[in-house]
């Protein structure tokens, strides 16, 4: 089967062939290149695996580039890194594994290309394109994956339960990659995954994460979420999405499946953004409902508050993950906070105070609130929709006029702590908390002007109400 390359992949080829030769080593392109570019998929990495010294190799093929390419050499793993200007090769020596239950980290051993193969986690990454003279271009396929890329099938080349065990981590790689390609996963391949996923506590929570987040980056994380629960890999992974899980019924009122929901909403949010972390917000949007969840007798099932628990929950779940504990965490539980309350709003009256109060709570994240709402409404009943769709916009549309109004988004009080302290000759205490909320409420209420002058006549009638002195 002929590889498609580009001109500048054949000439990259070409220059590792000569280099491998004039050592008298054997080298060989593996893996992810191989099968991205039979799926003609875009692809920037070369890996390239030699019977002998892959740093050696390195040097070798960085000689014969202008200009020369940095070389990065990472000694613990035996690899160099050789970055060109459009593509980034990694050389590595071929590698013999073995395993102890303690660790995914194995013996390694010099070893063949028939035991490189062997050793990858499945079969679509154990393709090889020789670059040896006796049989340049050829497509090395031990485990038929060209017939498992031809049916979209993830199998293991060796026994999965031993691949698994060897390696856990394989198990997450699994089902990002069915999420990424839309792939199904082998039978045999995904009870190993059930069996093992035990195994998955030997893995560090970096490296976990980093594969959740590459399943959040797809465009359909709803297949991995779905696997992953189903595996039972999420119970031990992210436990709080487990429990937004199921239905429950009491005098013949049910509630809907959160879960089902929840991966709904993610994949709406996929169609619109790229934005890591307003997916992780999708993900996380609802989270607090299994803690808030009651029965009303002539209601029937309420979560009320449940985005004020689940805004509480976001920064445990990120310390758990190891995801990072800046903005970005904070702008996750902004929107898992606020998320509900675009809608709660088109049920009341709109008024101009509850605009400004939501323009102004949102600030800078108002645009991305409002992809978020909108991927929220995901009722099966179309008329329910159609309503709800209608109200969003009119919300929309009245936060558009009064944001051209009064610039509520990036607004800033009119007037400080430290302007109210000296205009009222005292000291930093709880009253200058109370007047500047209290002028903020007022702002928002729309019972003063948003203007200096306004503020400070509210902050003089507030300080004798208070019993403060001024000038």
């Amino acid at each position: 089967m002929k590889i498609p390359l580009t001109q500048t992949e054949q000439a990259i080829c070409k220059t590792i062939a000569d280099a491998a030769s004039s050592l008298g080593y054997e080298a060989y392109i593996i893996g992810g290149f191989v099968r991205d570019k039979l799926l003609c998929r875009a692809t920037k990495d070369i890996d390239i695996v030699t019977t002998h010294n892959g740093i050696t190799l390195a040097y070798e093929v960085a000689k014969s580039c202008n200009p020369t390419p940095q070389i990065t050499i990472f000694k613990t793993y035996g690899t160099a890194q050789l970055k060109l200007p459009d593509i980034e090769l990694e050389f590595v020596g071929a590698r013999k594994e073995s395993y102890t239950p303690e660790t995914r980290n194995p013996t390694v051993t010099q070893g063949t290309i028939t035991d490189d193969q062997n050793r990858r986690d499945f079969t679509i990454n154990a393709l090889a394109i020789s670059l040896n003279k006796a049989n340049y271009g050829a497509l090395i396929d031990p485990f038929s994956g060209i017939a498992d890329l031809k049916n979209k099938i993830l199998r293991t080349p060796l026994l999965p339960e031993i691949t698994f065990s060897d390696d856990p981590l394989r198990m997450l790689r699994a089902i990002r990659f069915a999420t990424q390609l839309q792939f199904s996963i082998d039978p045999n391949t995904y009870n190993a995954i059930f069996t093992q996923a035990h195994r998955i506590s030997i893995i560090t929570q970096e490296r976990i994460t980093e594969e959740l987040n590459k399943i959040m980056a797809c465009a359909k994380p709803s297949i991995g979420f779905n696997l992953l629960y189903h595996t039972g890999l999420l119970a031990i992974i992210l436990p709080e999405m487990v429990a937004l899980s199921g239905t429950q019924s009491i005098d013949n009122k049910g509630h809907k499946d959160n879960f089902i929901h929840t991966l709904q909403v993610v994949d709406n949010i996929c169609q619109v953004s790229n934005n890591l972390w307003l997916r992780w917000a999708a993900l996380l949007h609802d989270i607090g409902k299994p803690r808030s969840k009651r029965f009303e007798v002539g209601r029937g099932w309420t979560f009320h508050g449940h985005e004020v628990v689940g805004a509480k929950m976001v920064p445990k779940i990120f310390t758990n993950l190891r995801q990072p504990l800046t903005e970005k965490m904070r702008y996750v539980q902004q929107l898992v906070s606020l998320h509900h309350r675009p809608i709660s709003v088109t049920k009341e009256n709109i008024t101009d105070s509850a605009i400004r109060r939501l323009l102004f709570d949102a600030g800078e994240y108002y645009d991305d609130l409002m992809l978020l709402c909108n991927a929220d409404i995901t009722s099966k009943n179309q008329v329910k929709v159609a309503r709800y769709l209608s109200n969003f916009e009119l919300v929309k549309q009245r936060c558009v006029e009064l944001e051209e109004k009064d610039h509520i988004r990036n607004w800033q009080p009119p007037i400080t702590g430290e302007e109210i302290m000296k205009l009222l000759n005292i000291p930093p205490s709880k009253p200058i908390g109370i007047i500047k909320a209290a002028i903020k409420d007022a702002i928002l209420d729309g019972d003063i002007e948003n203007t200096y002058e306004a503020a400070i006549l509210l902050m003089y009638k507030l300080a004798e109400t208070l019993q403060l002195s001024k000038h």
